[in-house]
């Protein structure tokens, strides 16, 4: 049984970043430029620092190429970096049994997770979800959810990604600081060596914590900039998220990344015609 076609279809679009937001949020000033569209900076290393959106992508080419099992592990290790589209697929994949033996209750917790943000398309399949289970498969949705919060969830992923961040940074540059003026990048392209300017590599909210989960939620908490209403969820005051079912509980700081398979090797060139 496949993932439905709308939901991978949305997370791949979006996974770009300004694919459906750009239309709407772009008027209004606010989507930065995107850094997965631009080959010189996935050359340059960008995604070895940001690795949600790079075992996003792995995961998303795995699953179109019906790598299923890999698709299910990448996705996991981008959601181990606070990474809310790859909550969303680890969801879907379990609620369809593709890759994974199918299990309803599991997908709820993961997809309650994703809606964490109270990002509508993740509340909306979440709320989907919570009216097919059963009574039994809601109180086993509860419990599995309490671990992967746990695990997954903002307390303990932000953490551990804005540590990455800062790390990349300071190796991206040899230092705290330079980030601006004539920092230049030289990195290989088709046409042989070729430069970046460091402002467009080092964009704060790239690398700042606080300016990249903004940029983030510019982007996915309402990407269609339509109204939506869930129904008898209530907002949380003060939050800026929709309800959970699952309680809160303590952050594993510590928690070991999932692991990944290495990523396929391209096919080696093709002999020259003689």
């Amino acid at each position: 049984m496949d993932i439905r076609p709308r939901f991978r279809a949305s997370i791949i679009a979006f996974s770009f970043l300004a694919a459906l937001s750009a239309p709407v949020l772009a008027a209004q000033n606010v989507v930065p430029p995107d850094p997965v569209e631009d080959p010189l900076l996935i050359t340059a290393g960008f995604l070895n620092h940001h690795q949600d959106m790079k075992y996003r992508l792995l995961g998303i080419e795995a699953l179109e190429e019906k790598r299923y099992e890999d698709a299910m592990k990448y996705f996991r290790r981008a959601s181990f970096f606070a990474d809310k589209p790859s909550q969303g697929m680890v969801a879907e994949m379990y609620w369809s049994g593709q890759g994974v033996a199918r299990d309803p209750a599991l997908a709820y917790a993961w997809m309650d997770l994703a809606a964490e943000r109270g990002y509508v398309e993740f509340i909306k399949h979440r709320e989907r979800y919570w009216s097919a289970l059963t009574p039994a498969e809601r109180e086993r949705a509860i419990q599995e959810g309490q671990a992967l919060y746990a695990r997954f969830g903002d307390a303990a992923a932000k953490p551990r990604y804005e540590h990455q961040l800062r790390v990349g940074r300071r190796e991206m540059t040899g230092s705290r600081t330079g980030f601006r003026g004539n920092v230049q990048i030289q990195v290989p392209g088709p046409a042989g060596m070729q430069m970046i300017e460091g402002s467009k590599f080092y964009d704060d909210r790239y690398w700042d914590a606080k300016k990249y989960w903004a940029w983030q939620d510019r982007v996915w908490r309402n990407p269609n900039g339509v109204r939506v209403t869930i129904g008898e969820i209530e907002q949380i005051p003060g939050q800026g998220k929709q309800q959970s079912r699952i309680p809160e509980t303590t952050p594993e700081a510590d928690a070991v990344a999932p692991e990944v398979p290495d990523p396929p090797k391209p096919p080696p060139p093709a002999p020259a015609t003689p």
